[in-house]
């Protein structure tokens, strides 16, 4: 059986970008291409409603890109468990209340067993100061974090 990861919107929404001119996101943009085309077949690789809900927004096109791009991608539940690992990092301050999608990605990826959650979003999941706080909610509740990484970090092929 291969590790499990977990795909957030926000790794969508850089690999199907209209070529950036900001350094950075092209910088993002090339690694997230990368990982898509060589180290995603490595891992069984999973989406939620919530993906498809957040990635069906905005332009219709741009929308359909995405869509399309994680259209035979399995999708994980959104169980009452997940709700409620989301509702405790809120509770906790661990998630900011005006984030509540955002922690309800982690309690998703938490409640299925998800080794890995994959995202672009520094400010409320990949945050090195959040993180700490994310995991300590997730392991009180008596359940393994998924390890909240970037493409970057989890991209080793050669």
């Amino acid at each position: 059986m291969k590790t499990s990861v977990y795909i957030e919107s926000s790794v969508i929404s850089y690999l199907t970008a209209r070529p950036s001119r900001d350094v950075v996101k092209s910088a993002r943009q090339a690694i997230t291409e990368e990982w898509w085309q060589k180290d995603r077949k490595r891992f069984d690789v999973f989406i939620s409603a919530l993906v498809e809900e957040e990635i069906s927004a905005g332009d219709t096109g741009a929308a359909s890109q995405r869509l399309d791009a994680v259209k035979d991608i399995p999708s994980a539940d959104i169980s009452a468990e997940a709700m409620a690992i989301a509702e405790e990092l809120i509770l906790s301050g661990a998630v900011p209340e005006n984030s509540k999608e955002d922690a309800l990605h982690i309690g998703i990826a938490t409640a299925n067993g998800i080794e890995y959650l994959l995202t672009w979003n520094f400010k409320h999941i990949n945050n090195a100061e959040k993180k700490k706080h994310i995991v300590q909610v997730i392991e009180t509740l008596s359940y393994q974090c998924p390890s909240l990484c970037s493409p970057e970090e989890l991209g080793v092929s050669s």
